[in-house]
């Protein structure tokens, strides 16, 4: 036995709780492209992609590439001490990919930096204190973006106060919609909340910015109405509010778009990225207009380790792949044929409520079988074990656990995916 295997047996004395007791825990000794390899040389399809982070597959040969030669260079030095050029490089570039108007940048380390710094510069430049996110809306566990997350009560539970100011308004989900699962009803829905916050908790005239995902990530891949977030914008529009998206999941050919502001046609005020950006590396971005982003003023905010040289060099590299190899086409052809795939389970099996997604987040909503729709978490997991055993890791999303979602990475080949609908068409047969 050798001291990886006996470090791993000891895992739970090693790290704390809220960082171990996790699923599946595979003792991954190395990875390439959609394969993971644990100790005994055992091969998974990884339909994760270290939660929509390694867009183009482990250990990219041009990423890599980008990394290690500027590693030759320097791994470090806080932005401000120094200017480092993949820093500058990637904030002249970015903007040739992201929608319109998002031409200036703040680099941080994480999904959750980024929305704690969108939250900062929209309350600092509008000088209003009000925040409305999203019920089922995850954000990431640093204080603030805890503050605005409402998928599951575990991210909350003993940690009130959360920061004043907040309120949540219904997302449009479609498929659990009190009013219908139609469309027309689930927007009737979310919009007809927001006029209640107005009226009843905080004033249009108090409230800084509107946060939302364009896909509900965590909350279990939602795909709203195509007028929600057009919808939105007008609201922001008619009283001077801020629309800030968290694209950390969604971002960066996700969708099958570089952002899923790009799929609904809708133009943001303030953008938070991450995951994607860097395949693996460290690095996220609030992103502005230049005109707003100049109103934040300098020492307002502040990082130690964000831009860092080696991430950002990495995410010049990333935006290079997508484009040369056509990833975002790869990306819709693929997930097109996963949805459709799901679709067919929907049909066969009584226990899939629901086949939803856009581009390569793709999901599967399990219920009891029946007219009620009650989530079904036992089969979820069931379903996901069989994808192990088989050698496709997966994993859960929704409220209740109930959702199984799939990301696997842009890249992706055909017979790749083959393979893997393969394994989840014997792993429905288990349940």
């Amino acid at each position: 036995m050798n001291d990886y295997q006996d470090l791993v047996k000891n895992v739970e004395s090693l790290l704390a709780p809220s960082l171990a007791k996790d699923w599946p825990l595979i003792p991954a000794q190395r990875a390439e492209g959609v394969y993971l390899y644990d100790l005994e040389g055992r091969e998974y399809m990884d339909f994760t992609s270290g939660i929509a982070v390694t867009n183009l597959g482990h250990n990219h040969p041009r990423v890599l590439a980008a990394a290690l030669e500027q590693m030759k260079t320097f791994s470090h030095s806080a932005v401000g001490i120094t200017l480092h050029e993949p820093l500058l490089r990637l904030a002249q570039a970015l903007p040739e990919v992201m929608p319109e108007s998002m031409e200036m940048f703040f680099f941080g380390n994480s999904g959750s930096e980024a929305i704690d710094g969108a939250l900062k510069m929209a309350r600092y430049v509008t000088g209003r204190p009000g925040i409305i996110a999203f019920t089922g809306g995850f954000h990431g566990r640093t204080f603030g973006a805890a503050s605005v997350t409402s998928m599951k009560i575990k991210y909350r539970r003993n940690y009130e106060p959360f920061l004043p100011g907040v309120y949540f308004a219904e997302y449009p989900f479609t498929y659990r919609c009190p009013l219908g699962d139609t469309s027309e009803a689930a927007l009737k829905w979310s919009l007809d909340s927001i006029q209640k916050l107005f009226e009843r908790f905080v004033a249009p005239d108090q409230v800084a910015a509107f946060l939302v995902e364009p896909v509900q990530g965590e909350g279990g891949y939602i795909v709203p109405p195509a007028a929600f977030l057009a919808s939105l914008r007008d609201i922001c529009d008619e009283n001077g509010i801020l629309l800030v998206l968290d694209e950390v999941q969604s971002g960066f050919g996700r969708t099958g778009e570089m952002f899923a502001a790009q799929v609904f046609d809708v133009r943001p005020d303030i953008m938070a990225v991450a995951k994607g950006i860097a395949n693996g590396f460290p690095l996220s971005a609030v992103a502005s207009s230049r005109e707003l982003m100049t109103r934040w003023s300098a020492g307002a905010h502040g990082t130690t380790f964000g831009g860092n040289p080696v991430a950002c060099a990495a995410a010049l590299a990333v935006l290079d792949v997508i484009r040369e190899e056509n990833l975002l086409e790869n990306c819709r052809e693929m997930g097109k044929v996963i949805i459709e795939k799901f679709r067919e389970f929907r049909d066969r099996f009584p226990f899939v409520g629901d086949a939803r997604g856009l581009g390569l987040m793709t999901a599967m909503e399990f219920v009891e079988p029946g007219e009620g729709k009650e989530p079904n978490p036992g089969a979820c997991m069931k379903f996901l074990e069989g994808c192990l055993k088989r050698g496709l890791i997966g994993y859960m999303a929704g409220l209740h656990g109930q959702v199984v979602r799939f990301m696997p990475p842009l890249n992706l080949r055909r017979e790749q995916l083959e393979k893997a609908l393969s394994i989840m068409e014997e792993s429905m047969q288990d349940i």
